[in-house]
């Protein structure tokens, strides 16, 4: 029994395109519901269409293979990681302050050669890369923000009245035990206030929320806040 069922999973048939895209479905949701729960721009629907859509690719390849008897059935594959970039593309947002949503386009082109996997019948590389991707979408991302929140170094944009009040905050923080390393100052056309997004070394481990809340408080900032992975 074992043995019919690992050669039905195996060929080409009605019970084998049912259990691979059932398991890219699965693969897919696990993923997009992580993503979805932290309010990202693809959440539980996009990763399953991807992921599903992907399989079903790499079945579609195998079909025309063993029905035409020539061809590659990994051409059409290819093609899912080269386009799946631009749905990545849609997923990042660049603003003047960071760079959002890497992780989430990250995650679509992982969810699309996982697809590609299970489209495969590689079965046992889909499952174990899910694992892996969970673990780093999950795990990892407690892990890094326990090591950013305890990193003697800090980030952060902040908005000025104007000029001189961006350079008596420059002052402040180079009098102060703050080490500053470097400095980007960038100004709206529409607006009379002042950017900059500053990168500054602390004299210890300091909790980061409560830096952002004193120098918060420095006269003349209009608004401040830290910059992080996403």
């Amino acid at each position: 029994m074992p043995d019919q069922l690992e050669t039905a999973l195996e060929g080409l048939n009605l019970f084998s395109t049912v259990v691979r895209l059932a398991l890219a479905l699965l693969l897919g949701g696990i993923l997009g519901f992580e993503r979805g729960r932290k309010r990202r721009p693809a959440g539980l629907r996009t990763y399953m269409i991807v992921c599903m859509a992907s399989a079903l690719v790499m079945l579609t390849g195998q079909f025309l293979t063993e029905t035409f008897g020539c061809g590659d059935p990994a051409r059409l594959g290819a093609q899912v990681i080269s386009g799946i970039g631009f749905l990545g593309a849609g997923t990042i947002i660049i603003t003047s302050r960071q760079v959002k949503g890497l992780t989430t386009a990250a995650g679509l082109w992982a969810a699309a050669c996982m697809g590609l996997a299970v489209g495969a019948g590689f079965y046992s590389g889909a499952l174990v890369c899910g694992l892996f991707l969970l673990v780093i979408m999950t795990c990892m991302s407690k892990l890094d923000s326990f090591l950013r929140v305890r990193s003697r170094q800090i980030s952060f944009f902040a908005e000025f009245q104007s000029m001189d009040t961006l350079g008596g905050f420059i002052h402040n923080l180079r009098s102060s035990s703050y080490t500053l390393y470097d400095v980007e100052i960038s100004r709206a056309s529409d607006s009379d206030l002042v950017g900059a997004t500053f990168w500054v070394g602390l004299p210890e481990v300091t909790d980061h929320v409560q830096i952002i809340q004193e120098l918060s408080c420095i006269p003349g900032v209009c608004y401040l806040e830290e910059l992080g992975a996403i």
